[in-house]
């Protein structure tokens, strides 16, 4: 059959008859779902099988191939399988295989193919209130929200963008599709490359976050670490926000595509440009102007216009300064010289005193030997204190300038920190820069008449200005003064160090004992207002006289007793012994006897037990003399016996032998073995 203007048997019965050809469709249909006449009996038919072999019959005769026989065949083929579904109706083929090719090649690219995550160009169809109505070419328009597309003013039908797939087709059967996805990718994409060639972003700070700031750049998010906004440190972050600023970017991260962008490195690299020109031009002596960078307890930092100088603290002005911040201020521009500097290190030393001439070199002519000046304390040593007179020139207050007294001075007591004190010149070294000062020359010296003013014997009042283990040292006035030995401090006590009779700052009564003009020193004594009393005390505590007294302290030689009178004594360890083996203890009250009063040398040695010793010593001379008694008697007794017997027997001489033993004994203390056997008469006259 040819395809070209083919007469087609079928399309004037298509046309004319389409009720028939259906019921005929229905009838072959019928026919080829028939079972087979083998199978099928006359008994068997049933009234379906039947009533569709009657529409067959009833059926129009149609022209076909298919032969329609009473015989059972083994397939049977229906009507119009051979149907030419290219031919129309008009009994003509629609297209040649050449056309059919090139519309099918047509309609293949009329839809695009797609696949999630592309970036592809969409035009604009449509624009609604809340979303833009995209047609990239898909079997249907894809919806962009119209936030996407805040960055575009005046958006219109027809504009082309670039916008990502996310996904052709999503749980509604929708194409999803997003532009700021698109923008991200791109900017990804530029921030890459831009990284690896080092080319300079510009970026908006959009907002703040921890640790630093956010920036988009191409749309995409970045972060600005805090440390790397400015050379400078800083601290109020909302300033940058909204601001479109250049960066560099240092750092991304491909698994995460993250960027981290820095606007200190395009800082750091324009004053690394001007630092090298800097350096380059630097000699030393020449000045330039700095701006107070930062301030430390050390110094100042300047910034030289990208370079930074270090401005020491000595190097700020000639006159003493605690810190640096009581000249200069943050942000200050001062005028600095360069003193020294170092290439390799690019270290710079700076200096701002250097600008003027040194104090020293144009002294005023009122400062000369002799003259009286004002200056304030900046600094105290042990051997004295330096007034500064002007900015940078200081002169030395000797300790022992500072008064006419010969006593011991410390000056950090005398001098405060930011004092002013007048003083006379002595002697002024330009050359050397040194000027010695002295306070107590601006007075009279009052040794010159010491002995009219402070006599030997006069009593005074002064104040207790020093403390040492040996005495005290009072001032009487200023410039005069002396010293109370330990031992003139009380006639009664011994003190083992001044400081248990009085202390710094007090008022003490004194007299004045001797006068030492050529050594300007004055002996003190205390207790010299009063009498000795132990010359009245001598007959109180005599040797033997029993006193209470109170232990006051011990040690391992013996133990300090208070006695009545304000007196003290002395007990040795072995004079405190209880008669019952035990000790007196300390703060404990008992009876002692004095046994030792020395009046020169101010002593009482007194014991406790000498007292309980002395009774039992009492007691054995008690005995002694009843025994020696006894004794006298007996012996009485025995020579009245020997006077009355002329003659001795022999029991008669026994008898006085035992007698006599007896007279003995007593008279050594001890008790006779036995008593003596009765007198026996005599024999004759028995």
């Amino acid at each position: 059959m040819e395809e070209n203007q083919i007469n087609n048997p079928n399309a004037e019965g298509q046309e004319s008859a389409p009720v028939a050809q259906t019921e005929t469709t229905d009838a072959t249909t019928a026919t080829t779902n028939a079972p087979d006449a083998t199978e099928a009996t006359a008994s068997e038919s049933t009234p379906e099988t039947a009533t569709e072999t009657a529409t067959a019959e009833a059926a129009p005769a149609v022209e076909s191939n298919v032969e329609v026989t009473p015989q059972v065949e083994e397939r049977i083929v229906t009507a119009h399988d051979d149907f030419d579904w290219s031919i129309d109706k008009r009994n003509v083929a629609t297209y040649t295989q050449a056309e059919k090719d090139k519309y099918d090649h047509v309609y293949e690219n009329t839809f695009v193919q797609l696949n999630d995550g592309e970036l592809i160009k969409g035009l604009v169809v449509g624009i609604t209130k809340t979303d833009v109505v995209l047609n990239i070419g898909f079997k249907s328009d894809g919806l962009v929200s119209l936030n996407e597309f805040r960055d575009l003013q005046g958006l219109k039908v027809g504009d082309e963008v670039e916008v990502m797939v996310v996904d052709k087709e999503d749980r509604d059967g929708n194409l999803n599709l997003s532009r700021k996805q698109a923008r991200v990718t791109r900017a990804w994409e530029r921030i890459v490359e831009i990284h690896k060639t080092g080319e300079i972003v510009t970026g908006t700070v959009t907002s703040k976050t921890k640790g630093g700031l956010i920036v988009d750049v191409f749309g995409m998010e970045t972060f600005l670490p805090g440390s790397q906004i400015d050379v400078k440190p800083v601290t109020d972050y909302d300033q940058f926000v909204g601001k479109t600023m250049e960066f560099k970017v240092v750092k991304i991260n491909e698994a995460i595509k993250n960027a981290v962008v820095s606007h200190k490195a395009l800082i750091e690299s324009d004053i690394e440009a001007q630092r090298a020109q800097i350096i380059g031009q630097l000699e030393k002596g020449q000045v330039l102007e700095g701006t107070v960078k930062n301030i430390t307890d050390f110094g100042a930092f300047m910034d030289l216009g990208g370079l930074d100088g270090l401005l020491y603290i000595t190097d700020i002005s000639w006159g003493r300064i605690n810190h640096p911040s009581e000249v200069l201020k943050l942000d200050q521009k001062v005028n600095v010289v360069v003193l020294d500097f170092d290439d390799e290190k690019r270290r710079i030393s700076l200096g701002l005193k250097q600008l003027t001439p040194h104090p020293w070199d144009v002294l005023p002519e009122t400062i000369a030997e002799g003259s009286t000046v004002k200056g304030r304390v900046v600094n105290i040593e042990d051997y004295g204190a330096f007034l500064e007179i002007m900015a940078g020139v200081e002169g030395l207050v000797h300790v022992s300038e500072i008064t006419w007294a010969n006593t011991p001075i410390n000056a950090k007591e005398f001098f405060k920190l930011g004092d002013e004190h007048e003083a006379k010149v002595v002697t002024l070294d330009k050359d050397s820069r040194k000027m010695s000062l002295s306070i107590k020359q601006l007075s009279n010296d009052p040794w010159s008449d010491i002995e009219t003013s402070f006599p030997e014997g006069s009593r005074h009042t002064g104040a207790v200005k020093n403390i040492t283990p040996y005495g005290v040292f009072v001032e009487l006035t200023s410039g005069i003064g002396g010293m109370i030995h330990i031992s003139d401090l009380s006639w009664l006590k011994r003190f083992n160090h001044p400081t248990e009779f009085t202390k710094v700052g007090e008022n003490i009564d004194v007299a004045i004992l001797g006068i030492d003009k050529e050594n300007r020193k004055l002996q003190l004594g205390h207790k010299q207002l009063e009498e000795d009393p132990w010359n009245s005390l001598q007959d109180t505590f005599a040797i033997g006289s029993i006193h209470e007294g109170t232990v006051s302290r011990k040690d391992d030689k013996g133990a300090t007793v208070q006695l009545p009178y304000g007196l003290e004594g002395f007990a040795p360890n072995r004079h405190l012994a209880k008669e019952d083996g035990k000790s007196v203890g300390a703060d404990e009250t008992a009876q002692f006897m004095v046994i030792e009063f020395d009046r020169n040398e101010k002593r009482i040695v007194v014991s406790h037990a000498r007292i309980w010793e002395q009774v039992k010593a009492d007691e054995v001379n008690v005995a002694r003399k009843e025994a020696r008694a006894e004794g006298e008697k007996t012996a009485k007794a025995v020579k009245a016996v020997q006077a009355k017997v002329e003659k001795s027997t022999l029991g008669d001489l026994s008898a006085l032998a035992q007698i006599r033993e007896k007279l003995q004994q007593e008279e050594k203390g001890g008790t006779p073995a036995a008593d003596a056997p009765a007198e026996e008469k005599p024999e004759t006259e028995a």
